[in-house]
């Protein structure tokens, strides 16, 4: 079965958690480029499980997390060899951990689009086209400490929302 654009995107969207996921299981990075790599080929392999799943992610991350196993297993013969329900712990561990960060990166998002738009323009700047505050300072025409300030400003005020729709996501389970 040919992968849907909705299936590309979820994959592409997903790249760096699962690398980062791998790489807090396994450690080495040619490693984890190659238990990425394939993780990626199951995952190609199954994209119509994948729609089916009610969690791309949750999905993937499965996916990686048994592919990490596979990769423990294979280096039996090394000298440091974890016990697989340790494995199983740092695997559940991590899946947590890259859930929370999504839900942390979902948040970000929302507040970045309740920005009003000159310090929405200089964050994307800053973090999206990797400029200086220098360039940023000649884009809107401040000076770089006037831009300084509104970079520290606003991500106070970024910071400020996300925990805030923490505190309400906390306030609702509980």
């Amino acid at each position: 079965m040919q992968p849907s654009r909705e299936f590309v995107r979820l994959l592409t969207d997903s790249q760096s958690r699962l690398y980062a996921y791998i790489f807090a299981l396994v450690g080495d990075e040619a490693a984890v480029s190659d238990v990425l790599q394939e993780t990626n080929l199951v995952l190609l392999e199954k994209c119509d499980e994948a729609m089916a799943a009610s969690s791309f992610t949750a999905w993937a991350f499965g996916v990686a997390r048994r592919k990490t196993l596979v990769h423990w297993q294979t280096r039996g013969r090394e000298r440091l060899v974890f016990d697989e329900s340790l494995l199983k712990m740092l695997a559940d561990d991590g899946a947590c951990a890259a859930e929370k960060t999504a839900g942390r990166m979902g948040q970000l998002k929302r507040c970045i689009g309740q920005l009003p738009d000159l310090a929405r323009r200089v964050i994307d700047a800053r973090y999206q086209a990797g400029q200086t505050v220098s360039q940023i300072a000649d884009l809107i025409g401040r000076s770089t400490t006037a831009t300084s300030q509104l970079l520290y400003r606003t991500r106070l005020s970024l910071l400020e929302c996300i925990q805030a729709a923490e505190a309400d996501a906390e306030e609702e389970r509980a």
